[in-house]
């Protein structure tokens, strides 16, 4: 009896050193997945409070128990949808209007194109038959032994007053010669002196100034410069004869009305009551042509001269 007590106490030490090997066992086993996943979502959430202090990014909207979409957001999204309708609506009207404006615009502006070539068609027409008529006229021969005292220097019927007060010139003051054949410039400026001589003064400086734009290097170019000048001072249109008057004599001081040019811008001067700046038109047109001024003309400076009360 003696001799197995010993043996009793250790197995009962024995007992006792393996009982704690159990707990200790158990807890080496491996965690359940639903340990696992707690486990996880635990640090997922520490995470998130630590990147995120303010709340859940939208991101990890799917871990909360709201839904993605309510219903009032998907209200607002059919306003969104809704306004953005009805603003392509708009716009596609305004472009359909703007461009039914354009094409009006367009219409209209080849219409009116088209209309523009017509009238220009039409002009250049009448100015064919125009020129084509006057090509065909016969120029004005002018009497070779016509006295001097038989036509006034305006180129008028006798009955006719002339308004500067001076004596009447010979026919060579004004006149063209015999033209010659063929020439056709001779020819336009015939027809500008007809209608000067005949009193159409607006036609007749169109006719001339036609001519001296046709045919530059004319000896008559002097001529129609000078009618043109004598054609606006009986118009009663003084400064403008004035200006044409001494843009005849300074271009071609040389012209055989150059001298004329200088006794008509005299006229000018004194029908626009500067009778000293006429009488050093007077004074200049002896000083340059002296004896070639022709007899005629040469009277009737001197009897301008004493109208201005020249010294």
């Amino acid at each position: 009896m003696n001799h197995l007590r010993p043996t009793a106490v250790l197995a009962a030490l024995s007992a006792l050193a393996l009982a704690p090997a159990a707990p200790a066992f158990a807890q080496r086993q491996p965690p359940t997945p639903e340990q696992r996943l707690e486990r996880l979502e635990r640090q997922l959430n520490q995470v998130q409070r630590q990147v995120f202090p303010r709340g859940r990014p939208a991101a990890t909207a799917g871990f909360s128990d709201e839904p993605a979409a309510t219903q009032s957001s998907v209200a607002r999204l059919d306003q969104r949808l809704d306004a953005l309708e009805r603003q392509m609506a708009d716009i596609l009207r305004l472009s359909e209007e703007n461009g039914h404006r354009l094409q009006t615009l367009a219409s209209d502006l080849t219409r009116a194109r088209n209309e523009q070539d017509q009238r220009i068609g039409t002009l250049e027409q009448r100015m064919s038959e125009a020129a084509a008529a006057a090509a065909a006229v016969t120029p004005t021969v002018e009497p070779a032994t016509q006295p001097a005292t038989s036509r006034p220097s305006s180129g008028k019927p006798p009955a006719r007053p002339r308004t500067d007060g001076s004596s009447p010139p010979t026919p060579s003051a004004g006149g063209p010669s015999l033209a010659a054949a063929g020439d056709a410039g001779e020819d336009a400026y015939s027809e500008g002196f007809k209608l000067w001589e005949a009193g159409q003064y607006d036609e007749a400086i169109s006719s001339l100034r036609a001519f001296t734009s046709a045919y530059p290097r004319h000896r008559r170019v002097s001529y129609a410069n000078n009618l043109i000048g004598r054609a606006l001072l009986e118009k009663g249109q003084a400064r403008a004869a004035a200006e044409a008057l001494l843009a005849n004599y300074r271009s071609n001081p040389k012209g055989e009305r150059a001298p004329d040019s200088l006794f008509y811008l005299g006229q000018a001067l004194m029908q626009l009551g500067q009778p000293g700046q006429a009488c050093k038109a007077y004074q200049e047109l002896g000083a340059v042509y002296g004896s070639r001024v022709r007899a005629d003309l040469k009277q009737q400076v001197q009897q301008a001269e004493a109208k201005a009360q020249c010294s």
